[in-house]
């Protein structure tokens, strides 16, 4: 079945804020005490941030999400860049015509802070951030909602992200799916998700859509 719509998740995907968002998580946590290797912090990326504190301490939740994002809003344009090939790819699919929504976990004004610092903010239209839905990634909500706004069908719309919680809810919302070997997680780890499809460079998206 031909890929008609793409939604991606955005980091870790399109742009690299993995060395971010691992200083973020060091900082916040060593700021209230606590002491994880880097192996164990990188376990924390991916879901919302109030899941992870709130699993963590949740009388202190709030605190360390504010100072998690201060942190991250501090320092987002020394570490963020698009990962290889994203721009030339993007170019080439919106040539064609395809039509392309974000889909994150995160906070809408770090996403849209990703996509302006990145310049990639024209490609993308709905941005669907955790502030849009009622409930997140692995849920379908988000999923689905951008591909409805996107006019998009289930059998021909494919979700690309770096992490399980992409892939899950995408075929939660009974889309196509695609992990990134690029992943900070791994492509290994992915691959137990069994996504439709695995991407070993961004350019793997135009042979599968036959651009």
């Amino acid at each position: 079945m031909n890929i008609e719509t793409i939604l991606f998740d955005l980091d870790g995907t399109l742009i690299d804020t993995n060395d971010l968002i691992q200083a973020s998580f060091k900082h916040t946590f060593e700021t209230y005490g606590y002491s994880f290797s880097d192996e164990d912090i990188l376990h924390f990326n991916g879901p919302p941030l109030i899941t992870t504190f709130s699993e963590l301490n949740p009388e202190l939740k709030d605190e360390m999400i504010e100072t998690y994002r201060k942190y991250n809003l501090e320092h987002h344009n020394d570490y963020v860049k698009p990962f290889p090939g994203v721009e030339e790819v993007l170019d080439q699919l919106k040539a064609k015509e395809i039509p392309m929504g974000i889909v994150s976990t995160k906070m809408r004004a770090s996403v849209e802070l990703g996509l302006e610092v990145t310049g990639l903010s024209h490609y993308f239209n709905p941005v669907i951030t955790f502030n849009d839905v009622h409930n997140p990634k692995p849920h379908p909500e988000p999923v689905l909602k951008a591909m409805h706004e996107l006019s998009g069908k289930k059998e021909t719309t494919l979700m690309v992200g770096d992490n399980y919680h992409d892939i899950e809810s995408g075929k939660n919302a009974g889309v196509q799916t695609a992990g990134v070997a690029w992943s900070k997680k791994g492509e290994a780890f992915l691959q137990t998700y069994q996504p439709t499809f695995m991407l070993q460079d961004m350019h793997d998206i135009l042979k599968i859509i036959g651009v």
